[in-house]
């Protein structure tokens, strides 16, 4: 059984997340309503998964994410707040999940799960309007010339896969995916493989419609 600490100032969510994933077989160890009272529930408890929201009332969880992780602890970010640039900030910060709210419980509990187990999860909505920045726009231009294996690379890189795991869920050789990887950072012009994980989280390149379109 995963073991939790939940960490939200909006009393009714929090205790109602609860009640919810405590029916679908996880464990609640405690929950927080400040990032002080979250910072003590982990080291008090010691969870498997921190589930975090972002805002609180004493500060951004984002800026107490290394320290939370330093204590052994994953982190999943649990928010509205879609913006790509905090996601990636996120995952830089140590957090290994970021699931938006408007995904549902299922989503969230597939996430624990995946989390728990070693994977990075990044689970956002759908872009809801068409229009991109410049920089959005360059990134997809980019994309397009990456080959179906490349863009299944790409998708391994941003779960947080290293050459072991992706020669095993490929079934090719280490060598190919190392060439299909150094491949793929050429032509999104990025110099490693988080940069081009960050990339492709920053500006939705693992859209479904993107890779229809490309081919």
């Amino acid at each position: 059984m995963i073991n939790l600490v939940l960490a939200d100032d909006h009393a009714v969510f929090v205790d109602a997340l609860r009640t919810v994933l405590t029916q679908r077989g996880f464990e609640v160890s405690a929950v927080a309503g400040t990032v002080a009272l979250l910072l003590q529930r982990v080291q008090a408890t010691r969870p498997d998964v921190c589930v975090v929201d972002r805002h609180f009332t004493d500060g951004d969880a984002i800026d107490h994410i290394a320290a939370v992780v330093g204590t052994g602890v994953k982190v999943v970010v649990l928010t509205a707040d879609g913006d790509g640039d905090t996601v990636v900030r996120a995952l830089d910060s140590g957090a290994t999940g970021y699931v938006h709210k408007s995904c549902g419980v299922a989503a969230l509990a597939a996430a624990i799960h995946r989390v728990a187990l070693g994977e990075v999860v990044v689970d956002l909505p759908s872009p809801a309007g068409p229009k991109r920045s410049p920089a959005a726009a360059d990134a997809f231009r980019l994309a397009t010339y990456l080959t179906k294996r490349e863009r299944e690379c790409l998708t391994m890189l941003v779960e947080g896969l290293g050459t072991a795991a992706m020669t095993r869920r490929l079934g090719v050789s280490a060598t190919t995916v190392r060439t299909h990887v150094q491949s793929l950072l050429t032509k999104l012009g990025v110099h490693s493989r988080l940069e081009a994980a960050s990339l492709a989280v920053r500006h939705g390149l693992l859209n479904a419609d993107l890779f229809d379109r490309s081919g």
